[in-house]
């Protein structure tokens, strides 16, 4: 392992996609600043860093599996740790198992700080994780993502900040959420020749390329119709209309994402890094509004 920089070994575990765990949890802080008192804010640090160790876990399991299964080869987008030789499956299986055994050890010790609701959580954050190859070879992916990365994220730090259970973070997990999910869909969309080659199924190879052109718009726009109703109808304070300040990237994929019609899976071939880089402004507008809200109160 030692013949690999720095530089290598981080690139390994994407950190690009890092914004798909990090960002739920800020902005689940953020909204425990606005709207809780008594909030024990290095349970929230802790969290916010075990779920980055956790997703990165996640990010080379699933490419020592996709490597293994001959979804990812020489000719398919993404990530290239494996197809391009630069590191051996063995390797990246180690890195994978070192990190989630980092994670498991850090979800254990925020564990015994709170109580049992996390262990539940935890637990089922790690089957997400272990698990989320085969599922999404069958279709599931997009749900296992949801979970992993939007509703217990949000709920399991809120428990471990108050010890409690507030399902009003759901309101703010789900926008979140489906713009996650769209990282995915976008790159399912863009694979599913590769995929199909590999005897996989995805959800985007369900419904076929044209329809999940249109799913991952609906994915990334109808958050911000959410946000703006939730407003409207009192759920979720004023400023949270701040996320429309995302607008732009957002009609920047869309419009990327209508290119695949023309031009074909390589139109779209980094759409789930663009997709990512919206999930971070999307979500940091959405934690400023609630800080900005905190601070107001």
């Amino acid at each position: 392992m030692g013949k690999h920089s720095a530089k290598e070994w981080i690139g390994a575990v994407r950190p690009w996609s890092f914004p798909a765990s990090a960002m739920p949890v800020i902005v689940t802080l953020g909204y425990l600043f606005a709207g809780h008192r008594d909030v024990a804010w290095v349970n929230g640090i802790w969290a916010l860093l075990n779920i980055v160790v956790f997703h990165s876990a996640g990010n080379t399991w699933s490419d020592w599996f996709d490597y293994r299964k001959g979804v990812d080869a020489e000719d398919t987008f993404g990530v290239r740790t494996l197809t391009s030789g630069m590191f051996s499956p063995k390797e990246i299986l180690a890195l994978s198992l070192s990190l989630l055994a980092v994670a498991v050890a850090g979800g254990i010790g925020l564990w015994l700080r709170t109580g049992m609701p996390l262990l539940y959580i935890g637990i089922a954050g790690a089957l997400c994780s272990l698990l989320y190859p085969l599922l999404k070879y069958n279709a599931l992916g997009d749900i296992v993502i949801f979970a992993a990365y939007a509703l217990l994220p949000a709920v399991g730090t809120v428990y471990a900040c108050t010890l409690q259970m507030d399902w009003n973070v759901l309101y703010i997990a789900v926008p979140v959420g489906l713009v996650t999910v769209a990282i995915l869909h976008g790159n399912n969309t863009r694979d599913i020749r590769t995929d199909r080659r590999a005897n996989i199924r995805t959800f985007a190879m369900n419904v076929g390329a044209k329809a999940s052109i249109w799913i991952y718009c609906f994915e990334i726009l109808v958050p911000f119709l959410w946000i703006s109703i939730s407003v409207a109808v009192g759920i979720l304070p004023v400023w949270c209309l701040l996320v429309w300040a995302a607008i732009f990237p957002a009609l920047k994929n869309a419009r990327t994402a209508f290119a695949f019609f023309e031009n074909g899976p390589s139109a779209i071939s980094g759409l789930d890094q663009a997709t990512a880089q919206l999930q971070l402004v999307f979500s940091a507008m959405l934690a400023l509004a609630f800080f900005v809200s905190g601070l107001l109160v």
